[in-house]
C-alpha cells in the first residue's frame, strides 16, 4: 500500500509538471516554443507544446519568458502556473513578393560549401535561448530560390584531452535543431521568410555536416539577401522526440560566482576565419534587449572566439538559379 501511494503522489507531481502551450484562438499546441529563465538558461517545448517545470528542478526561477515565431512574446510568474499557457498570435505579412515559379522553369545549381573544423575551442557553445543567424547575398540577378543548407557540427570528443585534433572517438548523440530564414532588414536578420516550423534531427552519424533540405519551401532569396539562423534545442529519443532537459548542476567560477550548466551533451558550432566579412548575428533574449547583435569586438560579447578573429559561423547553401525565359 505504501509504494501505491507514493507512486500516486510521483504520477500527481509530474501531471502538474507537465505545462502545454496552445494558440489562445485555435487552441493547437505551439510547437518547439522557447521557454528562456535568464542567464543563457531555459527549455523547448516539444512537437505537441510540452514542457516540464517543477519548483524542484528551478527552486530561483519565478518568472518565464516565453516566445516563438508567429506569436507575441509571453512574459508570465512561475508562482501558481497553470498547466495551461495560451499565446496570442501575430498577423504579419512577408515583406518579399513571392514569385509564382513554374515547376518545369530550367535552373542551375550553386554550392557554397561549408566551413568545416573539429577544434572544440574553435566552436562557439550554443545556450537554450541563444539564437545565431549568418548572411547570404543574392549572387546573381536572375531569380533564385534555396534549395538546402549545409550546417558545420562539431562534436565533443569522449577524451576531452583530444579536443585540439582531429576526434575520431565520438559520443553517441541524438539532437534537434530548428532552423528559421529571415529578409534583410538594414543589414540585421527582419522578417520571417517562412511561417513554417522547420526542425531536424541530427546524429553523429551525420559527420561533420547536416545537409537539410529546404526545396519544398519555396524559399526565393530576396534582392538584398537573407539570413539563416539556428537553435539547438535539446536530445532526442531514438525516434526523433524531443526529451526533457536534464537539471542543471551548480559550480563555483574563478571569481567566486556561482554558474549553472546543463548536464547534457550538446554539438558545437564551428566558427572559422575563411569568410570574407563579418556575417554571423546574434540573439539572446536577455541581452541587448532580445535584438541582434553582430558577432564582432566591440559589440558586448564576451567570446574567446572574437580574440583569435573568429567571426563567422560557416553555413553552406545550395542555390538554384533560374534561367532567363
Amino acid at each position: 500500500m505504501y509504494k501505491i501511494l507514493i507512486t500516486l503522489l510521483l504520477i500527481g507531481q509530474l501531471s502538474f509538471a507537465q505545462i502545454t502551450i496552445k494558440d489562445s484562438i485555435s487552441k493547437y499546441p505551439v510547437s518547439y516554443a522557447t521557454i528562456s529563465f535568464g542567464n543563457g538558461n531555459g527549455i523547448f517545448a516539444d512537437d505537441e507544446g510540452v514542457f516540464i517545470f517543477t519548483e524542484k528542478l528551478y527552486p530561483d526561477i519565478d518568472s518565464l519568458f516565453i516566445s516563438a515565431i508567429g506569436f507575441k512574446d509571453l512574459n508570465i510568474s512561475t508562482e501558481n502556473l497553470s498547466e495551461e499557457l495560451l499565446m496570442q498570435s501575430q498577423s504579419h505579412q512577408l515583406d518579399e513578393v513571392m514569385l509564382n515559379f513554374k515547376k518545369d522553369r530550367k535552373f542551375k545549381e550553386e554550392k557554397l560549401k561549408p566551413s568545416l573544423d573539429d577544434d572544440y575551442y574553435n566552436c562557439w557553445l550554443p545556450t537554450i535561448e541563444s539564437e545565431i543567424a549568418v548572411y547570404f547575398p543574392k549572387t546573381s540577378t536572375k531569380d533564385q530560390k534555396l534549395k538546402s543548407v549545409f550546417f558545420p557540427i562539431a562534436l565533443e570528443s569522449k577524451d576531452w584531452e583530444k579536443r585540439n585534433k582531429k576526434n575520431s572517438d565520438k559520443k553517441k548523440f541524438s539532437t534537434l535543431f530548428k532552423v528559421q530564414f529571415y529578409n534583410n532588414n538594414n543589414g540585421v536578420p527582419g522578417n520571417v521568410l517562412t511561417y513554417e516550423t522547420i526542425v531536424f534531427r541530427a546524429t553523429e552519424k551525420d559527420g561533420d555536416a547536416y545537409e537539410l533540405n529546404v526545396d519544398d519551401f519555396d524559399i526565393h532569396i530576396p534582392d538584398d539577401g537573407f539570413f539563416v539562423s539556428l537553435q539547438v534545442l535539446g536530445y532526442t529519443d531514438k525516434n526523433g522526440k524531443l526529451l526533457p532537459n536534464k537539471k542543471y548542476k551548480e559550480i563555483e567560477s574563478k571569481n567566486g560566482s556561482v554558474v549553472k550548466i546543463p548536464t547534457n551533451f550538446r554539438p558545437l558550432l564551428p566558427f572559422t576565419n575563411e569568410v570574407e566579412g563579418k556575417n554571423t548575428f546574434i540573439k539572446r533574449v536577455f541581452l541587448n534587449s532580445n535584438n541582434w547583435v553582430k558577432f564582432d569586438k566591440g559589440n558586448g560579447l564576451q567570446s574567446s572566439l572574437l580574440q583569435k578573429d573568429l567571426f563567422n559561423y560557416g553555413i553552406g547553401l545550395t542555390y538554384k538559379t533560374y534561367k532567363d525565359e
